[in-house]
């Protein structure tokens, strides 16, 4: 069964008539689903974790790829990110989920938003919000890391906020060598121009991305843009 909109949306939906109508979330959360076609909120967060692009995402990866995961904002890239963590964690491998944007509960939140209850990948799964982020502290933070872990970076742009910090493009280059000697997979969120205008193209590209300073952006392997619940996913 097909959703009218991403689970995401649905969960927006949810907390609005919550506080309208003065109803426990939960319940708000059952009655949307109903609206869905579901019993419960649990079984549609279930179905739309079958329905997740996120494994096929992560099955057209390899370890030691840069990828970006970029769109306007409200469109899901968290959450995308976090369902191609999921998926990783699935497979047995560890997923690090770094920001400057998140507290630990929120990400908790998120999952299960996306109806993944954390405790089950309690053991595979790390949260930083050092404020510190950089590529010379995701390298340090990711040394011993085992090959195949999934690492998020939230968000590529937070990399150049320090003046102290390297020039992004050397950063980038720096994460490039790292990943690909250590195997690791690391997943970029990145903001995109605010001029990318979706009447005009259905989804944001290369050319779109946001950069304050310059960045080759060949330095990535994947790419995965996003807009209305849509996904477009092909090789930089």
């Amino acid at each position: 069964m097909r959703l009218s909109a991403p689970i995401y949306h649905l969960k927006r939906q949810a907390r609005l008539l919550s506080r309208r109508e003065n109803v426990p979330l939960h319940d708000a959360l059952d009655r949307v689903a109903a609206g869905e076609g579901f019993g419960s909120w649990s079984l549609l967060a279930a179905k739309a974790a079958e329905a997740a692009p996120a494994g096929h995402l992560l099955a057209r990866l390899t370890p030691g790829d840069m990828v970006l995961m970029a769109a306007r904002p409200g469109q899901g890239k968290t959450l995308m990110s976090l369902e191609l963590a999921v998926a990783a964690m699935r497979r047995g491998n560890r997923a690090v989920f770094l920001t400057l944007e998140y507290m630990h509960a929120d990400i908790l939140d998120r999952f299960r938003d996306i109806g993944v209850e954390p405790a089950d990948f309690d053991h595979l799964f790390d949260f930083d919000n050092s404020d510190g982020i950089s590529a010379g502290y995701i390298i340090e933070t990711l040394r011993s890391a085992p090959r195949g872990t999934l690492a998020v970076i939230d968000y590529l742009q937070l990399l150049d906020q320090k003046r102290e910090n390297p020039e992004l493009m050397v950063q980038i280059r720096a994460l490039r060598s790292f990943a690909r000697e250590r195997g690791l997979v690391l997943v970029f969120i990145s903001q995109v121009d605010r001029s990318y205008d979706p009447a005009s193209k259905p989804f944001p590209d290369i050319g779109d991305i946001r950069l304050p300073n310059p960045l080759d952006l060949s330095l990535f392997d994947k790419a995965c843009f996003l807009n209305k619940g849509e996904i477009q996913f092909h090789a930089t």
